[in-house]
């Protein structure tokens, strides 16, 4: 049975086109009927457009393998006011979703991704959550990877502010346990009695995706199909090393 990740997994992070062995890993799960769940960090789209969006590529899914951070946003997060940094997709989903930005007087800072955070904004930041505001990830993605070059993760911009503050913060999505509970809780639709000892994971973070997942009890396989094409880049400074390694998804078939 099997988490698997999205972004760097499933599709390229350059043109979002599916990786090799995707769709018939995809097929396969189905054909033999393994329960599987697509774990992504998407918060740009709506979770019904990206999920959609992932159909039209070509992935035979139902609404029951999916899951994204948005999805269990609202069990994480119960104040309204939020100072919130990502994309403007981003700030629409979360309007749509009855939260007011605020800029003033926030009861919670809100991190997602995007290529451009200004000083400007760490500034904020920072300042918000030394005034007492929560500070809160989205996911805890080590890197982002856009247009072949690597851009700090949401993991890395909050432990900056952590740093600068001195003040703890959570995630919503990937890596945090309540994620991968409510990821498991969709599983068991699939099939009943299975734990996280039973789940192979699949992803190309190893930092915000897979050690994680590991101290769980799940099998960890980590793919240099997205932000490390090079795993010698990552793994010989991890604490935590995945069980497999594997150029792509393909190679699990």
């Amino acid at each position: 049975m099997y988490f698997i990740d999205v972004q760097g997994t499933l599709i390229s992070d350059i043109d979002k086109t599916p990786i090799k062995g995707a769709i018939a890993f995809i097929d396969h799960l189905n054909t033999q009927k393994i329960p599987y769940i697509l774990i992504t960090n998407n918060t740009k789209k709506s979770s019904s457009d990206f999920f959609y969006f992932l159909k039209e590529q070509g992935f035979n899914i139902e609404k029951t393998n999916y899951i994204d951070p948005l999805m269990v946003l609202q069990e994480h997060l119960h104040v309204k006011k939020i100072a919130a940094y990502g994309t403007d997709d981003f700030l629409t989903n979360l309007q749509n979703m009855n939260y007011t930005i605020d800029f003033h007087t926030p009861e919670a800072v809100l991190i997602a991704i995007k290529p451009d955070f200004t000083n400007d904004e760490y500034a904020q930041m920072i300042e918000f959550t030394l005034q007492g505001a929560k500070l809160i990830g989205m996911h805890e993605t080590s890197i982002y990877a856009k247009n072949n070059l690597k851009y700090p993760g949401v993991g890395a911009i909050l432990k900056m502010v952590q740093f600068a503050t001195q003040k703890p913060y959570s995630i919503v999505g990937k890596p945090s346990k309540l994620f991968y509970i409510k990821a498991l809780e969709k599983l068991q639709l699939q099939k009943e009695n299975i734990h996280f000892d039973d789940i192979t994971i699949i992803s190309d973070d190893v930092v915000g995706d897979l050690v994680g997942a590991k101290e769980l009890g799940m099998e960890t396989v980590f793919v240099t199909s997205g932000k490390f094409p090079n795993e010698n880049e990552i793994i010989p400074s991890l604490h935590v090393k995945p069980d497999m390694i594997k150029a792509d998804i393909s190679e699990l078939l």
